[in-house]
């Protein structure tokens, strides 16, 4: 679990006072930040993680049900809706930041891990994916500069 560099040292703090050890946790790893993101999420039966522009599209092109929590505050609430584009199709479940709580992420992990679910979650999301994204942008960016020169 990637929790940011801020919140690195609080976490480990409340996992202490709670007596666990961030780093003896069976079958977690908390971490600062993680480099090798793709790898992590190919490897990951579920993501639980905000809903970003990137985060959506990786999601999709791995096909990986999820679970998001849309970042409040930020611009035009966009991580809302894009977390509702996996969540319209089936490939994903929202928890908003402010209901998040150990109960209904379990939960909802749990309900996911059923075994047809998990599948057919990670089917339909696989179902937006954008495979050649970057060279779609690229092109784009190529159009660009080639209308400016002229």
């Amino acid at each position: 679990m990637h929790v940011g560099q801020k919140q690195y040292e609080p976490v480990k703090e409340e996992l202490k006072k709670r007596k666990m050890n961030i780093d003896s946790l069976d079958g977690i790893k908390i971490v600062p930040y993680i480099y090798e993101l793709q790898e992590i999420m190919s490897a990951s039966e579920i993501l639980v993680c905000r809903s970003g522009a990137t985060t959506i599209t990786e999601i999709a092109n791995l096909g990986k049900p999820s679970i998001l929590i849309p970042l409040p505050n930020v611009s035009h609430d966009h991580q809302q809706y894009n977390a509702e584009v996996l969540e319209k199709i089936d490939a994903a479940k929202i928890i908003k930041n402010a209901e998040l709580n150990a109960s209904i992420l379990n939960e909802q992990i749990g309900k996911i891990l059923e075994k047809d679910t998990l599948n057919k979650m990670g089917e339909n999301a696989k179902k937006i994916a954008i495979i050649d994204a970057q060279d779609r942008i690229y092109e784009e960016i190529k159009k660009l500069l080639t209308y400016k020169k002229t």
